[in-house]
């Protein structure tokens, strides 16, 4: 049964902006491929420069893969770029270029990053990234994400709107700043 609660908790293996110990943690499953994740991208960046140290921001991958055909691609080049200490560089980059997506981009995506290709290309094919991505999938799930993005604040799902104004007065609620 679908349940508005986060059921697994931020860990070691998530990707982390922020300090664990804010007063806020915002977590965001998200597709790459998805329109309105790229839209959610500048929102959240903004709610991260205004808050500060006071919010934690977490990416976890949801990728629908029978809507959108490159998603688990962009995902494991998300992956294999964070085995390289670049995984934000390649988030923001896949928001960035999302409408250029082609089987061949990856590679040029990671030299734009200045990865060690070697490494890049042995680490897309790693069953760790596909075990990371498949337990981020299998979390989100078991937590209730039924659509993306789907975010959860202080481990409880966000449903409302997902306007600044709105995001940012949600944020404060849950934190009581």
């Amino acid at each position: 049964m679908a349940m508005p609660f986060l059921i697994l908790p931020v860990n070691e293996h998530d990707h982390i902006q922020g300090v664990l110990n804010a007063p806020i943690t915002l977590i965001e499953y998200g597709d790459y491929q998805c329109p309105l994740c790229k839209i959610a991208t500048p929102i959240v960046k903004q709610l991260q420069n205004e808050l500060g140290t006071q919010l934690c921001f977490v990416f976890r991958n949801f990728p629908l893969k029978q809507s959108h055909p490159y998603a688990l691609m962009a995902a494991e080049s998300a992956e294999a770029a964070g085995l390289q200490n670049k995984f934000w560089d390649m988030h923001n980059l896949l928001y960035a270029k999302q409408l250029q997506f082609s089987p061949e981009i990856w590679p040029e995506f990671a030299k734009e990053l200045e990865l060690d290709m070697e490494k890049f290309k042995t680490d897309l094919q790693s069953p760790l990234i596909s075990q990371k991505i498949q337990t981020d999938f299998n979390a989100g799930v078991r937590s209730g994400v039924n659509g993306i993005p789907c975010f959860y604040i202080n481990g409880k799902r966000y449903d409302g709107d997902p306007s600044y104004d709105a995001f940012k007065q949600a944020l404060f609620k849950a934190s009581e700043l």
